[in-house]
Formats: C-alpha cells, structure tokens, sequence
C-alpha cells in the first residue's frame, strides 16, 4: 500500500492536486482512496459530487471520503463518548447538543489516523490520498503519536490505579461521575493504534509528504518551515508541487509583471527544497472542478511519470542533540568545503556553495543559539549550535 499526505498553507489549492492525483492512480488501475481530513471540507466541491463520512465509489477504482469527526467518534470511540456525554449531562448543560461537545479540539486529526490505520490493516485499498488540513493542522496530525508517547507511558497508569482507588469515594462528593477501568482501557487501546499508525507514516517505502505551494513569498515561508518540522519528526519529504504557474504562452503585459514576480520566487522554491523534485501546475484558463478538469491537471503536473511512487527517499535535513549542543544536518552531496559560507539570519539559515543559494527555516530551538562550527562528514552538511546568543 501507498499512503500520500498532500499539505501546505491554507488556500494553495492542496485539495484539487490530492484530486487530481488520485484521478491519475485510479486510471493505472490502482483502488485508490483520497480522504479529506480538513473540517472546512472542500474535496465534494473538487470532485463537484456528493461524498459521505465513508468512502463512496465515484468512478471506476476510485473512492473518496470526508471524515466527520462526530460520525467516527460514534463508530469507534462508544464507550469514551458515553462517559464524556454523562460528564457533561450530570452538570445539566442544556441548549448544546452533547455530541458535539465530547469532540473536543484536535479530534479530526487523531480520528483521521485511526480509520486510516483501519483501512491500511485491512488492505482495503492499494493507494490512500490525504488532502491534509492547512500546515499547523497537518504537523499536529503527524505530532499526536509522539505527544501522546511520555503522558501514556509515564502518567497513564499511575492515573489509571488512582481512578481505581478514589473512584467510589470522589463520584458521591464531587456529584460528577469517574472514568470507569472500561474507558481507561478503551484510551489506552487507542494510543496503542496511534502508536502503530506512526511508525507507519514514518516508514519511507510506504508513506510520503509532498508540500503544495505557490510562488509567493508567504506561501514558501511557511512551507520552509513545514519542511523542517516534517523533516524533525523523520517523515519522507518526497515532492515539493507548484500550483498556480502562469504558463510561458500567457504574453498579455498585465500578467508580464506577475510573470517576472513568479520567476523570481521559483527560483526561492528551489534553493529551499533542492534536491528535492519539483513538479509544476499552471494556472488554468478555467476553475478545476470535476473529473476533466482534474485529469487535465494530473497530466500537466506527472506528465508520463507514475503520480504514486516515491519521488525521493533520503534525509535532507537532521537535527540531534549532543551534550548541551544541537548538530544540523544537511544533505549537501558533491560540495568541497571550501566552496561553502554559512549565514543566519534570524529563523533563517543561508549555505552558499560557489554561486548556488540554499535557504532553510531552523526550528525555534536553535533561533537564540550562535553557530559554533561545522564540517563535512558522508556528504552531511553538520552545523553545531549552543549558547545564548544568536551570532
């Protein structure tokens, strides 16, 4: 099985390009799932067809889905909502329906995972398709295993034995009722999954992250640093797709200036992901709605190359920590070190290697720390950081 997460800024046009390239994989054959995890769902309105909170058929080998937040709780969380819904009817809230209340912030992202997961342990499908939600949604999506890892092993089962314990003595005082052992296993059941669903994210011969931008500076900040977040957390990074190209043949002088802009911030583009592959959509003459418009967009961005598989499959960037120091990593092969000036600007970190520019957003970690050093080693780019002072 194939899983593809599409992400970028809000707007950038993620949910045609998750479309158009399951469009593509379901023509090689392949039963193909795109799945939106956005609460603003917008996939429907891509397709310009009725969808449901399951998967429905609407073309040969092709599914889609908009995951419900409220519908998958009902599905797969029976006993934790049943004593979220008693928590909150034994304080009498009224005039708010209790369902909606127990799908607390964040639950799309984690209910998204587990059906995901369900549908990777049944092979249900060969290819699944993410139309992931704007970036900060998207990093805490692919967080939530790892935040949860400390609470459940360090505090969960001391808070599982003290709910145990007071369970009969704190119902009658407090006037609110406890979590049952029922429900307690029930979370830990579902940390388990999540734990399951994360190594398969991070396993690079079956999931991808590709970053969807347009050359504007806004778009390709954030995604620089959504690059280095996902490249954090060790997910495989495999394409970058530029949406929204203003095509060559396009002479009219309005758009010469927007032209003349765009060149400017592809070129961006490439300093910041290269080696990465980029892959190019142009701004169509027309809105890409339904089935045509959307086939027409996969051919423009894949042309005759297979859209599902792995585009890239190395780490660029790395960050470890040794002692009270912190090593980035960047893959920079066939660069003499006497080629290479380093600079740092802020959250911004610029290596020029002869007259090639390559731009890197740093993780908040290091924005207050100096650089200390650096060297070559196995064709890694490492640069030490520590102390206080951003030099």
């Amino acid at each position: 099985m194939r899983i593809i997460l599409y992400t970028g800024k809000g707007g950038v046009g993620k949910t045609s390009i998750a479309a158009a390239t399951a469009v593509k994989s379901a023509e090689k054959g392949l039963k193909t799932l795109v799945v939106s995890t956005d609460a603003a769902h917008s996939l429907r309105d891509s397709f310009d067809i009725g969808l449901s909170p399951e998967p429905v058929e609407i073309k040969e080998n092709l599914w889609a889905q908009e995951i419900d937040s409220i519908h998958e709780v009902e599905q797969g969380w029976g006993k934790v909502q049943e004593y979220l819904t008693a928590l909150l009817t034994s304080k009498t809230i009224k005039n708010i329906t209790t369902e909606e209340l127990t799908v607390f912030p964040g639950m799309e992202d984690l209910l998204s995972l587990l059906r995901i997961l369900k549908y990777y342990k049944e092979k249900t499908f060969d290819v699944i398709i993410i139309d992931c939600a704007p970036t900060g949604e998207t990093l805490a999506l692919l967080s939530f295993p790892d935040m949860l890892r400390w609470w459940m092993d360090k505090l969960f089962p001391l808070k599982r034995k003290a709910v145990k314990l007071v369970k009969p003595i704190a119902e009658p005082i407090l006037g609110i009722p406890m979590p049952s052992d029922n429900v307690m296993g029930e979370i830990e059941r579902i940390y388990n999954q999540l734990d399951e669903m994360r190594k398969i994210l991070a396993n690079r011969e079956i999931t991808s992250v590709r970053i969807v931008v347009n050359p504007e500076k806004m778009v390709i900040k954030e995604a620089q640093r959504s690059f280095t977040y996902l490249n954090i957390y060790d997910y495989n990074i495999d394409a970058v797709v530029v949406n929204r190209v203003i095509p060559e043949n396009v002479s009219d002088d309005y758009f010469k200036v927007w032209k003349d802009i765009q060149k400017k911030y592809k070129e961006m583009i490439m300093e910041s992901f290269s080696p990465l592959p980029i892959y190019y959509s142009p701004l169509f003459e027309k809105e890409v709605v339904g089935f045509e418009m959307l086939k027409r967009m996969g051919d423009e961005i894949f042309i005759d190359e297979d859209p599902i598989s792995i585009k890239y499959n190395s780490r660029i960037q790395e960050f470890t920590k040794v002692d009270e120091e912190y090593i980035f990593s960047i893959y920079m092969p066939f660069v003499e070190k006497k080629d290479v000036t380093l600079n740092q600007k802020y959250d911004e970190m610029i290596v020029r290697v002869g007259n090639v520019k390559r731009s890197m957003t740093l993780p908040r970690t290091l924005l207050n720390m100096s650089v200390k050093g650096a060297k070559f080693e196995n064709e890694m780019l490492k640069i030490r950081f520590g102390g206080q002072e951003n030099g």
